[in-house]
């Protein structure tokens, strides 16, 4: 196996592993929304991403690495994602 296939094979495992965590823990879609609201629309929002993993670590069964150079293709997907749903509600109002 290739280095790419080993590290596309890595974040699949990693992502399947997420999604079967929120599939039994529901409530993490609904808490995590409900923090990224509130920091997306904070005036500093050059650091919001980390503000909001870090919530969401400490608030959820869920770890994302303090420190964004540690944050996993899975980590930074799922904060990516969250930053998107945000926005088009937004744009919505």
């Amino acid at each position: 196996m290739s280095a790419s296939e080993i590290q596309k094979t890595r974040v699949i495992n990693e992502l399947r592993g997420f999604i079967k965590k929120l599939l039994q823990e529901p409530q993490i879609l609904e808490r995590s929304l409900d923090i990224a609201r509130r920091h997306y629309g904070d005036a500093r929002a050059d650091d919001a991403m980390t503000r909001i993993a870090n919530e969401i670590s400490e608030s959820t069964s869920v770890h994302i690495p303090e420190d964004p150079a540690e944050h996993s293709e899975a980590d930074r997907l799922f904060l990516e994602l969250l930053k998107e749903v945000v926005s088009e509600e937004q744009a919505l109002y």
